[in-house]
């Protein structure tokens, strides 16, 4: 069903009440240093953030973080080595008080060009061509390694994904290869289903193919309805929003996605119109926070894409899109989605966007802007937004992958931001320092514990302290 130009105009102003923020992001990300100057003088956060003398993350006075599992470093339960490039990350509540974590590791193309990847685990390995899979990470307390052990393997580019009302992890390949291309045996692009409670149901891993082959990047669930929505991470031309509508009668739970035909249900993407019903041809024209869109879904002509990329199969005008459609998270009764950045290849450049969708209203509204970074390499100013979750003490925290400094960081509803953490692993050198990205941010399920990775050479860490209240829970 459309929504015709009264519903919607009704809705957005309903929807875009109180959400115009007070200030722009984009404003403070072309001041460096006046985050930080915010936070130390009584704003939101936990004030400046105190270098590491071991080199690893600089963190708010009264924190502390514990390295849970490094690359090359620690061991799985078989003695092989953690895999390296941790990404998406989700906690699922264990046995005895444990937290089980299932980390992504973004590995493309063939074995031979990883020093670590994905061990091939009897009984889990899609394609044994392909480097990359999930580990399972066990932890007690607030991020005391107890095991690790192979969740899926032979997968390729796994990325991020998102988390099940059920309690499994789909695990998403940002990557269109198919087998005979890039050392690949089989098809890749597929969403998967990793139980982290049960290391034998992702035995003989069969992909959801129902969810389309395209560079996925992150999947949530809407429990109310029933649909999944996915990001796509990709250009010429940008990526696409899309939602999937399961078959009639079918009802979500462990191990079902993989039952389904691979046709079944509806995969489609959408496309946005403002309130005076104009299409909208790219989210980057939205420039303004409090920014509500009416959106609409069009059907996916072939969501295998046995010839053409899905995202190239919608003529000019049909559908929206958006570069770097990046990290999505559930919340709020609704979805988180964030757009990292845009440049030439949109038509408004930016560097990041956090949009939310609210499936009842059928409306999508911008809720943070980052204006395009002059000053990467200086402390106080963010850009790339990437990963993202919902944070039980309020507002969203999200995982920095931009240029220069990496953060994680904090975005509340009234347009303000803070420093959580700063990356300062240099995987450069002195002179030509490189940090690399945060992934995998999400939280213990009692919300004492922030996990969070470092994703070169790949490093999860566990981050307490004394967190509080900041500002309300909508973002």
């Amino acid at each position: 069903m459309t929504l015709s130009r009264r519903d919607f105009a009704k809705r957005s102003a309903f929807t875009g009440a109180g959400v115009v923020f007070a200030g722009s992001v984009g404003v403070l990300a072309g001041a460096p240093g006046a985050l930080a100057q915010e936070a130390a003088s009584g704003g939101p956060g936990y004030g400046p953030l105190r270098p590491d003398p071991a080199g690893i993350l600089a963190l708010p006075a009264g924190f502390s973080y514990r390295v849970i599992t490094h690359s090359g470093v620690t061991r799985l339960e078989s003695g092989e080595y953690t895999p390296s490039n941790h990404d998406g990350t989700a906690a699922f509540e264990g046995r005895r008080g444990t937290t089980l974590l299932v980390n992504n590791h973004e590995l493309k193309g063939p074995r031979s060009g990883w020093k670590h990847p994905v061990p091939l685990a009897e009984g889990l390995v899609y394609d044994p061509a392909a480097a990359g899979g999930c580990t399972v990470v066990e932890v007690a307390g607030h991020g005391e390694h107890v095991a690790e052990w192979v969740g899926i393997a032979g997968t390729s580019t796994n990325c991020a994904g998102g988390a099940t009302p059920w309690g499994t992890w789909l695990t998403c390949e940002e990557t269109e290869d198919k087998a005979g291309e890039h050392g690949m045996t089989k098809d890749h692009g597929y969403v998967f289903e990793v139980d982290p409670h049960d290391r034998r149901a992702a035995r003989d891993p069969k992909p959801v193919k129902a969810l389309g082959r395209y560079a996925h990047e992150a999947v949530v669930v809407d429990p109310a309805r029933g649909h999944l929505y996915l990001t796509e991470d990709a250009s010429g031309p940008n990526g696409l929003l899309y939602r999937w509508t399961p078959p009639g009668g079918f009802r979500h739970g462990r191990g079902r996605l993989r039952t389904l035909a691979d046709d079944a249900g509806v995969l489609q993407a959408f496309r946005c119109h403002d309130s005076g019903g104009r299409f909208v041809d790219d989210l980057s024209r939205a420039t303004r926070p409090g920014t509500v869109y009416g959106v609409d879904w069009v059907d996916v002509p072939d969501r295998d894409a046995r010839t053409v990329s899905v995202r190239k199969q919608f003529g000019e005008g049909r559908i929206t899109r958006a570069r770097k459609l990046e990290g999505m998270w559930w919340g709020d009764g609704g979805a988180y989605v964030v757009a990292s950045y845009a440049r030439e290849e949109s038509p408004v450049q930016h560097d990041g966007q956090v949009w939310f969708y609210d499936p009842r209203r059928r409306t999508l509204t911008l809720k943070v802007r980052f204006g395009v970074n002059a000053h990467p390499e200086q402390e106080g100013a963010f850009d790339g937004p990437d990963n993202i979750t919902v944070s039980p003490h309020g507002g969203l925290v999200v995982a920095e992958d931009g240029e220069g400094v990496q953060h994680l960081f904090g975005a509340l509803a009234d347009g303000r931001t803070y420093p959580l953490a700063r990356n300062e692993l240099n995987n450069g050198t002195p002179e030509k320092p490189e940090y690399s990205e945060f992934t995998g941010v999400t939280f213990s399920p009692d919300g004492r514990t922030l996990f969070a990775n470092i994703q070169e050479p790949g490093i999860m860490l566990a981050i307490t302290g004394p967190w509080r209240r900041q500002g309300g829970r909508d973002c």
